[in-house]
């Protein structure tokens, strides 16, 4: 589904952290479409009681009560926006009946497995979970160079040896982002996310490198996508990265006009690919 006329209001939105829910929030209102959000708690920015049409608060883990939600409203399409801190996982969590019955189910506890098992159970419902993208195509980038300035050839070299160890991080569900520097991987996203394996990567290679963000290989693109944001270019500034590759079609730009001007002012260079031999024709 890509025209957002075969949307109908009310829509579901299973909100997480960061930016994600808000813009899709306000991506949806800019078409007529209603929103009743389940934000959880701890998670979710408060702020998005203030846009949607309706907000109940959930734990991590209450599926059952987001079915009953939707189903309640009215709600015939959901949405996956913003993440769940995974280190949750280990602890705190406390599932109901419904999450219970799909943590019974899925053969792997790995994120990608329970996304899947999660949306499953909500399509069971009568309720079909649909790419949060199709309502946010103008951050969606295409392939090219994203910023005024362009890979250096030292920065490009570093690029493919992170691209291949992130494709095969993300094959093994670990995670999506890989720091290189001078030809050598120096961080691997696992739990600790993005930001912080940003951080370790430049401080093992004193303040430089370069990221690249992917999509794993067999991601379902309804949730979990790549996005990268403001607050990912001011993390590299702050280290000292100085450039930043993101797959073209699979990756999600939040606040994507603040995003290319605050890269462009830091002197960090961004490009999306939507392969591995774009990259090395640069």
């Amino acid at each position: 589904m890509t025209l957002t006329e075969e949307l109908k209001s009310p829509l579901g939105l299973i909100a997480g952290n960061g930016s994600f829910p808000l813009e899709f929030v306000e991506s949806a209102q800019r078409r007529g479409l209603s929103v009743v959000a389940v934000a959880h708690t701890g998670e979710t920015d408060a702020e998005i009681e203030r846009y949607v049409d309706q907000c109940t608060w959930v734990k991590v883990g209450e599926l059952g009560k987001i079915i009953k939600t939707f189903k309640k409203a009215g709600v015939k399409q959901a949405f996956f926006a913003g993440g769940i801190k995974r280190i949750k996982l280990f602890g705190g969590v406390r599932l109901d009946l419904k999450g219970l019955s799909v943590l019974s189910k899925v053969r792997s506890v790995k994120d990608d497995a329970i996304l899947r098992g999660i949306a499953d159970e909500i399509e069971q419902n009568g309720i079909r979970v649909l790419s949060a993208s199709i309502l946010l195509e103008n951050s969606v980038p295409s392939e090219g160079l994203l910023t005024s300035r362009a890979l250096t050839a030292e920065e490009r070299e570093d690029a493919l040896v992170a691209w291949d160890a992130a494709r095969a991080i993300g094959a093994l569900d670990i995670g999506q982002s890989v720091v290189a520097c001078e030809g050598i991987v120096t961080a691997v996203e696992a739990v600790e996310g993005t930001d912080a394996a940003i951080r370790r990567g430049a401080e093992l290679a004193k303040n430089a490198g370069v990221v690249v963000k992917l999509c794993k290989p067999h991601q379902d693109l309804r949730f979990d996508l790549p996005a990268v944001g403001t607050k990912t270019i001011e993390v590299m500034a702050e280290c000292g990265v100085t450039a930043l590759v993101i797959e073209a079609g699979k990756s999600l730009i939040l606040n994507r006009q603040a995003f290319v001007e605050k890269a462009n002012n830091a002197k960090i260079a961004v490009l999306a690919a939507e392969s591995k031999k774009y990259l090395l024709n640069q």
